[in-house]
């Protein structure tokens, strides 16, 4: 064999390795992908009952149903972008940001009947959310009134006076 055909070879043989790893990776990459789907695209598009994705939308108000079963909390409701609904189940415990109307995305997949099981569901929240121990906290230090107004930003939190007391007979 010649300098030329061995060198080819080599040439070949690390082609077809750094292909083949390639091709692996991406093949275990594609089985982690878990598309992000709105109410009105799961109406339209139909995915097959094995396919997991996510679900996104608001609360639809009025479709939640706590119930119990097997010891599990057992809730249904609804999730709606405003042109189309979905009815979700859901077994375990809501997170504590779960209410009507609140955004959330659901991670599950879509069963026979047209409802989706959620296997997952992770509240949303807006920029200006305050923790409840936070906001009892800048009420009790006299930092936040509510009836003056929003809450401060909370860049400012932790360099914040409390109120001083009005002097008695000023």
């Amino acid at each position: 064999m010649t300098r030329k055909r061995r060198r080819l070879l080599l040439v070949l043989a690390c082609g077809a390795g750094l292909g083949s790893a390639v091709a692996l990776t991406l093949s275990a990459l594609s089985a982690d992908v878990t598309f992000f789907l709105l109410p009105a695209a799961v109406m339209a598009k139909d995915p097959p009952p094995s396919q997991i994705f996510r679900l996104g939308g608001l609360v639809q108000r009025g479709s939640v149903v706590k119930t119990e079963a097997g010891g599990r909390p057992l809730i249904r409701f609804a999730i709606t972008d405003g042109k189309a609904a979905v009815p979700v189940r859901f077994r375990g415990v809501l997170p504590d940001l779960f209410r009507e109307g609140q955004g959330i995305i659901a991670l599950g997949h879509l069963a026979p009947g047209g409802v989706f099981v959620a296997s997952e569901v992770l509240a949303k929240h807006d920029a200006n959310y305050m923790p409840p121990a936070v906001e009892a906290a800048l009420k009790k230090d006299g930092l936040w009134n509510p009836a003056a107004g929003p809450p401060p930003p909370p860049a400012t939190w932790d360099t914040m006076n409390p109120a001083k007391p009005a002097a008695k007979g000023s």
